[in-house]
């Protein structure tokens, strides 16, 4: 029930029968088939209504309304605006009409359906009328668009406002999260030729388990079993992998095995990880504002969390100068930290790691590094992703020591795609484990899970 004495969100609406254009709405030279013309037709009543509502909302009082009671006004409007024109809009084209406003005043405009949509992972909006999503692993272009440049920009204005930022020429890029969890990353003029860019990394909020991956063939059930106990016995794990390969995900799987008693704080720029467990820490990094301070890098908040008393550490993406201090949060008493970091097998991701670190720390000797990170990572698992986007796990590899100036890696399981199978329309891989005895062993006996884990690889 509305309450008649508060104040309505639109002004009195006056007549705008100016508003209403006498023209021909679709000229003689621009005559097309019927069902264009309705199309035409259609889209300019919509426009006409939006044209009209937000001349007269009243966005003070908009914005100190609840959504149920601002639905019910916006319902209100609409209806009071179709009928004083006679539009031919029935009672379900109104209130997508109505749902389209809230979403221009409340959401993220034309996508906000995309958000809701479980099958979507990636949004991608390239300009106001290219908006691609990603599904099942595969790119596709969709209908929707925005209505024009600056409707685009209102809503990544709206987007960078909800997380105390703006977006202007004077600061062109933001990075933030939505109200759901989703990663936006926002571009603009001069930076971006093409005007306002969208890309959004949505995540599920159920985290699927290391079984549910090897369901859909992410991996063979021996070698979920397998991670699930590595991650019980505090190895020290770094997942790599392409951009989409799904790293994260892999992680959020990984980090369902933590024992509930343990205190885990996690570190990331943007909140992916979603973990299950009652003890855990969520750090966010912070960007510097307008005037160049305030910044708080992973490393910052790494160096922090070292002073949290934490069981395990977990780093979303380890891209920077975070590396060093990871690798020395391993090594000094935090087993079982994971991170992700991006690169094309096992063996880049190490060349990576101490690419990061010699960046970082000039005078280090590289030597020094590569021991430093066999003394420290247990595991490396690489996942990938195939032509046809499904993703899997490639290799899962052990550190095993430093012969000379070189990290030796074990290959404890890999993923093969024969040739044949390439001709398949939906390749499948095949796992293999292979016939070597894992150096990691000697730790997960010592949590007691040494057990577990011969039956697991029949030794």
């Amino acid at each position: 029930m509305v309450d008649d004495k508060k104040e309505p969100v639109l002004t009195e609406i006056a007549d705008v029968h100016a508003v209403w254009s006498p023209e021909p709405l679709v000229s003689a030279q621009q005559k097309q088939k019927s069902h264009d013309k309705k199309t035409v037709f259609a889209s300019n009543l919509v426009e006409v209504i939006r044209s009209e509502f937000f001349e007269k909302i009243n966005a003070s009082i908009a914005a100190t309304l609840d959504k149920e009671h601002l639905t019910e006004q916006v319902n209100r409007a609409v209806s009071e605006i179709v009928d004083r024109h006679k539009m031919p809009l029935n009672w379900l084209e109104q209130n997508l009409i109505v749902q389209d406003l809230l979403h221009d005043m409340l959401g993220v405009g034309p996508i906000e359906s995309l958000l809701k949509d479980v099958s979507v992972t990636d949004i991608l909006v390239n300009g106001p009328d290219k908006i691609f999503v990603e599904r099942n692993g595969l790119l596709e272009l969709t209908e929707l668009n925005f209505r024009d440049e600056f409707h685009l920009l209102e809503v990544a204005r709206r987007i960078a406002a909800s997380v105390g930022r703006r977006i202007d020429e004077t600061s062109p890029m933001v990075d933030a999260r939505l109200e759901d969890g989703s990663r936006v990353n926002i571009i603009i003029a001069p930076l971006s030729i093409k005007g306002t860019i969208l890309s959004i990394r949505k995540f599920p909020k159920n985290v699927l388990s290391l079984m549910d991956l090897a369901n859909v063939n992410a991996m063979s059930e021996q070698m979920a079993s397998f991670l699930e106990i590595v991650s019980e016995a505090r190895l020290n794990i770094l997942v790599s992998g392409g951009t989409g390969a799904g790293k994260t995900t892999l992680l959020n799987s990984l980090s369902k095995h933590i024992r509930s008693a343990e205190r885990v704080v996690t570190i990331e720029d943007a909140a992916e990880i979603n973990l299950q467990q009652p003890h855990v820490i969520s750090l966010e990094t912070r960007q510097r504002n307008v005037e160049g301070k305030g910044e708080v890098s992973q490393r910052d908040l790494l160096r922090n969390a070292l002073r949290m008393r934490p069981d395990r550490i977990i780093i979303g993406e380890v891209r920077g100068a975070e590396a060093h201090e990871m690798l020395q949060a391993m090594n000094t008493g935090h087993d079982g930290s994971m991170s992700t970091i991006h690169a094309n097998s096992p063996r880049d991701a190490l060349i990576r790691l101490e690419d990061l670190v010699i960046s970082h720390y000039s005078s280090f000797q590289p030597q020094t590094i590569r021991r430093q990170i066999v003394s420290s990572i247990d595991l490396l698992i690489h996942v990938a992703r195939d032509y046809e986007g499904q993703r899997f796990i490639q290799f899962i590899s052990e550190v095993v020591g430093l012969e000379g100036e070189v990290v030796v890696l074990q290959d404890l399981f890999t993923a093969e795609i024969s040739v044949s199978d390439l001709e398949l329309t939906t390749p499948r891989q095949s796992f293999k484990r292979q016939p070597v005895r894992p150096i990691c062993m000697s730790k997960i006996e010592q949590q007691g899970l040494g057990g577990r884990m011969k039956e697991v690889l029949n030794v």
